[in-house]
């Protein structure tokens, strides 16, 4: 373990465990940061370039963001670390006062595919979506810019394997990122921003676990992410080894993020297994396409059927768009005339309905119901549908 520095678990961040459903392994926790504390079970709204599309800081308080993500890759490339950090740091730069998580930006390395190179020492990548440059990433290179972006969490630089995978392919992925996170946490001097370890490994349960144990010998991570999952595998092959993973072996005093999921009815299983954290693009991304998240299902304003409807988009849900007056027929109209108040519209009510999926999770948590609530997700239209 390195002790070359204070372990900003001990000086900044703490985990705290308020409630424990009997009947699942869900529990209600605050993580508390140096800004501000963060009520699991969480949803984190994905704001990539230091912005949630289309969304003002205010909004997203609004509609009740506790926390947020930006990504390491984007920001090194556009508009570079220095500047991001000669500007204040993230929380400056973009005027979000909350905490903010950094990822790593693996995933984005590795989705370059054939113009990405592997290491030992680290990973060579061409910027195909900006310049189309070589730039070498090493853990500490990558420690350098997550401590000049200045969120509050930063994850280790990892590989992360697609699905299918080779099993040999997965093992090697999982040497690479424990190598890699023991050169993270010793090149990691920032004591107001907690590093996050992640544990790999696929498909496979004792892939995982080997990835877990090194990662607890190489240092007192103040909390693990979950990768390599939600990348072409269904949803029962998923779970296969998440619920055991989480269940059964990942630390009960740490907070775990599971990263990349935002379908509904996977939070809500996944809250079952002890998951405290999540993060998707998904409810942004199906905002711009015209789709949104209701009680009863997915809805496409995109049909026809919506031209002449009076209805709000979810007559149970309390977000901005849905009692604000906004009918589905004038959704439909910016949805089909491509306004960009209509993805902003949506992006609002999607975002609002999974933080508020987790507000209610966390509250049936507290009152020891936490299997009942999934019973009654898995009677809604909405359970089946995403």
């Amino acid at each position: 373990m390195n002790d070359t520095h204070t372990n900003p678990r001990e000086s900044w961040f703490t985990y705290d465990i308020v409630a424990e459903d009997p009947l699942t392994h869900a529990r209600a926790g605050v993580l508390h940061t140096p800004h501000g504390d963060v009520p699991t079970p969480i949803f984190m709204p994905v704001g990539t370039k230091a912005t949630v599309k289309g969304l003002l800081p205010g909004q997203l308080e609004e509609i009740g963001t506790k926390i947020l993500l930006a990504n390491t890759y984007h920001l090194a490339m556009r508009p570079g670390a220095d500047l991001v950090e000669e500007m204040g740091g993230l929380h400056e730069f973009m005027q979000w006062k909350g905490p903010i998580l950094t990822d790593s930006g693996g995933f984005q390395v590795f989705s370059h595919g054939d113009f990405t190179k592997l290491t030992d020492d680290g990973v060579t990548f061409r910027t195909v979506d900006y310049d189309g440059s070589y730039v070498t990433w090493t853990p500490e290179r990558n420690m350098e810019i997550a401590q000049k972006l200045g969120a509050d969490i930063a994850m280790q630089l990892d590989q992360c394997p697609g699905y299918p995978a080779t099993r040999a392919f997965v093992e090697r992925a999982v040497e690479l990122s424990s190598m890699w996170a023991e050169r993270c946490w010793k090149a990691h001097g920032r004591d107001d921003q907690a590093l996050f370890g992640i544990v790999q490994g696929g498909m496979h349960l004792d892939l995982r676990l080997r990835s877990l144990a090194h990662l607890e010998e190489c240092g007192d991570f103040p909390g693990y992410g979950i990768g390599g999952y939600s990348v072409g595998e269904d949803h029962e092959t998923m779970f296969e080894t998440l619920e055991p993973l989480v269940s059964d072996y990942m630390p009960r005093d740490k907070p775990r993020y599971l990263m990349g999921v935002g379908n509904p009815t996977t939070l809500v299983r996944g809250v079952s297994c002890g998951i405290d954290m999540f993060d998707c693009v998904l409810p942004t991304r199906t905002a711009r396409m015209g789709c949104a998240f209701t009680g009863q299902g997915r809805v496409n304003l995109r049909h026809a059927a919506h031209t002449h409807s009076h209805d709000p988009l979810d007559p149970d849900c309390a977000c901005p768009v849905c009692t604000g007056g906004y009918t589905r027929a004038y959704l439909h109209h910016l949805v089909r005339q491509r306004e960009m108040v209509g993805s902003i519209l949506l992006s609002l009510h999607n975002l609002h309905y999974l933080l508020d999926l987790m507000r209610r999770a966390r509250q049936a948590i507290m009152e020891g119901r936490y299997g009942e609530f999934v019973s009654a997700w898995g009677d809604l239209p909405a359970a089946n549908d995403w």
